[in-house]
């Protein structure tokens, strides 16, 4: 009863929330206000008389001055300054130190020019003595302890760099290759592709050899395993740069990757007698056949694209998907469930102590005496370190893996799993693990995705923690059902749509893409994923090693028939994704947006709508190119209008055709039109209107840009000079060559030009018709040590194609190394 009267006198049946970030705050209270009498109430204004109403706008006009008297800037700066303290108070500091980690590592990898290792040693020296020196005055401290950490993210970057050092290839070569195999993945094309590490090489022999390669095969022999040692000519090329300016830099992320060359057998490889591998080798090796062994047992158990869609979500093997369905995916916006990430080690983890706490429910007695919970959590933390291992060690898996870790390790003690602070604990590892993949699409898309539905949920808990609620009235059983499932469905279409947006501008300046029916797709997908095809997939694993996985691969093959289905006809009706070209200023804003918006706790958050407009405002502020051309000269693009790009060869590279196509917002690619060699004649393309593809003719291809500017592609110097008379732009296919032209206006690219400086983007100036066009390269000197291999191409020295010379005497013996 004293309880019953006690709850009715403050309130009976309410429940208040309290915020965790309120809960574990820093600060020391604020002092209670004191105690005041109410001041005497003054006496009531006489009544006016009717239609006298100067009184009452004197009243109403002193009322509105009183408060607006108020905001003033002494004011202001006073309430900035105790809003500032709230959030050092809540912890908002070491919030920050991925971002300035993070800030730092980015300057890095912007650079023009490589720094020496001293310079960031240095500036951490610096900086640190500052910091140290500066904490009488909290404010300096503060400036100089977030240099510090940007010298830190620039010193962890440049000691990457330094320690990958990976041996890249300098020119095309052909040549026979003895090495040890790492992995052999089969893809959707019917090759097979092996990454190996090079042990010799021969007829010739490389000086510079790299130490891993990739290289594609038509077949393999069928004991072929990762370990064994094989040999076979090849033709191995160096990596490729960025297929346009501002584009994906293969040769970056060879470099650190440890992938010095590509290329392909020239025929079968043969496998030799094997070599002896070191400990390690050994190991991935072991590793590498166990997960084939996997990925071929769940493929002919459940067949077709599910079964490859399934071992890409369990061993990571996901080279044997059919692009027709990763493009669906890609469209509809859940490509996201192919890579092994958050996503996947949630469900498993999620998944497995599931299955321990209703395993444990089963025996009260010792569950009410041990904490169960944290048995969950470590079996589980064991659970998705297998998850790890057996998926290849991916950098998204692992960086999925210490997010995950975290929260399960925070769970070991008593603390909250899911909070910016633990978010922010991952990215501080990761970040000084792997400082490249701060530039890279998976860690920006990742982390923003994580941090704005870490910031949403903590928003939505901070404004829940003051409110009460009273108890839910009761309902049917039909009602509570219909009600969970509003609930459930609206929750799940809010995740995706702070998920999508928070990385809706990194999409757009890594990929020029948009997904418009994501959400759609999210809502009617993910339900499958989280409770047919992930759950499923955990089961199977568990019971694999008895021989009892038959029925659970084959509910989640169902699942992901669904899935697929589901994905094909969303994807029929979708617009066209492509959005073309974004500003980079409009994405620094989106971040600093962001990073406001998720991190601030009162209402300093607000500072992010300025931001957040800014990035908008600024997204057009971008020139889209007027013409592309290939590393290689091989292949130029063209936008000629109506959706429209024009190339100039009828076979072209699959992958830089829908880069450009996004790049250039263009729907449909159309190819040249061949005559007869000397059926066109010089004088023709004056006569070209705006907008005319490519005609070819012999050696020379002609085509005309919209604006009026005329692009010739010559394959030599003798077939681009007459067209030093009418052409604004002439493509020389030739790294012999130089410049037949004597007007400067006309702007000349040679194949040797750009095997130096890579692809180029061509700008007409449409102000001016006698401008010579402007020019913009890829890769910028001087060379950063991803890009030193160029200068070692033949094509950059202005030599010809290398061309084996033909033995004539008898053929020599094996040589051995």
């Amino acid at each position: 009863m004293a309880g019953r009267s006690r709850g009715a006198n403050e309130g009976e049946g309410t429940t208040a929330g309290v915020s965790e970030r309120l809960m574990f705050a820093y600060g020391t209270p604020a002092e209670a206000a004191p105690i005041s009498l109410p001041e005497p109430r003054p006496a009531a204004p006489e009544t006016l008389p009717p239609g006298d109403a100067s009184g009452a706008v004197s009243a109403s006009s002193g009322r509105l001055r009183k408060p607006l008297s108020r905001i003033s800037l002494p004011a202001f700066r006073q309430s900035i300054g105790a809003a500032a303290a709230a959030e050092l108070d809540r912890g908002i500091g070491f919030l920050l130190v991925p971002v300035f980690l993070a800030a730092g590592v980015t300057y890095y990898f912007s650079l023009t020019t490589e720094p020496d290792l001293y310079r960031p040693l240095a500036a951490v020296a610096l900086m640190g003595a500052c910091a140290a020196a500066s904490r009488a005055r909290p404010r300096t401290h503060l400036i100089f302890v977030a240099a510090l950490f940007c010298a830190l993210g620039f010193l962890a970057a440049k000691v990457e760099t330094w320690r990958a050092a990976t041996p890249m290839l300098g020119s095309e070569i052909q040549t026979r290759l003895t090495g040890r195999l790492v992995t052999a993945e089969a893809m959707a094309n019917g090759r097979v592709r092996l990454t190996i590490d090079l042990i010799s090489t021969e007829h010739p022999t490389l000086r510079y050899a790299p130490e891993r390669v990739r290289l594609s095969a038509r077949r393999i022999p069928p004991d072929m395993t990762a370990g064994s040692t094989l040999t076979g000519y090849a033709k191995l090329l160096p990596p490729t740069g960025p297929v346009r300016p501002d584009s994906y830099d293969f040769s970056f992320d060879s470099y650190f990757s440890g992938i010095g060359g590509s290329g392909f057998f020239l025929g079968d490889p043969k496998l030799i007698a094997p070599a002896e591998a070191p400990f390690g080798a050994r190991m991935a090796s072991a590793i590498e056949n166990a997960r084939e062994g996997i990925a071929d047992h769940i493929r002919n158990t459940i067949g077709g694209s599910e079964g490859e869609i399934a071992a890409a979500l369990i061993v990571g093997v996901r080279a044997g998907i059919p692009e027709e369905i990763n493009e669906s995916m890609r469209r509809t916006g859940i490509y996201h469930i192919i890579s092994i990430s958050g996503l996947h080690m949630a469900l498993v983890a999620g998944t497995v102590m599931f299955l321990l706490r209703g395993a444990f429910a089963l025996f009260p007695d010792f569950s009410s005496r041990r904490p169960v919970k944290k048995y969950a959590a470590a079996i589980a933390l064991t659970s998705i370190a297998a998850y790890l291992v057996i998926s290849g060690i991916v950098v998204a898996a692992e960086r999925s893996f210490i997010m995950l870790a975290v929260m399960l390790v925070a769970v070991l003690f008593d603390r909250a799993a899911l909070t910016m602070r633990n978010l922010a604990i991952s990215a501080i590892a990761v970040i000084l693990v792997s400082p490249h993949e701060v530039v890279g699409p998976s860690f920006q898309m990742s982390f923003a995705a994580t941090a704005a539905l870490v910031g949403a949920y903590a928003g939505w808990a901070d404004y829940r923690a003051g409110k009460t609620t009273a108890p839910p009235a009761k309902r049917s059983f039909l009602g509570f059902a219909s009600r969970r499932l509003a609930v459930g469905v609206g929750g799940a279409a809010i995740t995706s749509l702070i998920a999508g947006s928070a990385t809706l501008l990194f999409a757009i300046w890594h990929f020029q893409r948009v997904s418009p029916l994501s959400l759609l797709a999210n809502l009617a997908v993910m339900p499958i994923v989280s409770l047919i095809v992930m759950p499923f997939a955990v089961l199977s694993a568990l019971a694999m090693p008895f021989g009892f996985d038959g029925p659970f691969l084959y509910v989640m093959g169902k699942g992901l028939t669904a899935m697929i289905a589901i994905s094909a006809w969303i994807s029929e009706r979708s617009p066209v994704d492509a959005v073309g070209l974004i500003s980079i200023q409009s994405v620094l804003l989106a971040t600093i947006a962001l990073v406001i918006a998720t991190m601030a706790t009162t209402w300093l958050r607000l500072a992010a709508i300025p931001f957040a407009l800014a990035a908008l405002l600024a997204i057009p502020h971008v020139r889209t190119p007027d013409v592309l051309i290939s590393e290689d000269a091989h292949l130029v693009a063209m936008p000629i209008g109506g959706g429209e790009l024009a190339i100039n060869r009828v076979r072209s590279n699959e992958f830089t055709t829908d880069n450009w196509k996004r790049a250039l917002k263009a729907e449909e690619v159309v190819p040249p039109e061949t005559f007869a060699n000397g059926a066109l004649g010089v004088a023709d393309p004056v006569d070209l209107p705006p907008g005319s593809p490519f005609y070819c003719t012999g050696d020379l291809c002609i085509g005309r840009h919209p604006s009026g500017a005329i692009v010739a592609l010559a394959e030599n110097r003798d077939s681009a000079r007459p067209a030093c008379g009418f052409a604004d732009l002439i493509v020389i296919n030739d790294a012999t060559a130089y410049n037949p032209c004597r007007d400067p206006r006309i702007l000349v690219v040679t194949k040797r030009q750009l095997a130096r400086d890579g692809s180029a983007a061509v700008f007409f100036d449409t102000q001016s018709a006698t401008a010579q066009p402007t020019v913009r390269y890829a890769v910028e000197k001087p060379y950063r040590p991803w890009h030193e291999q160029r200068k070692y191409a033949r094509e950059a020295r202005g030599l010809p194609p290398y061309k084996k010379p033909e033995r004539t005497g008898p053929k020599p013996a094996q040589q051995t190394q």
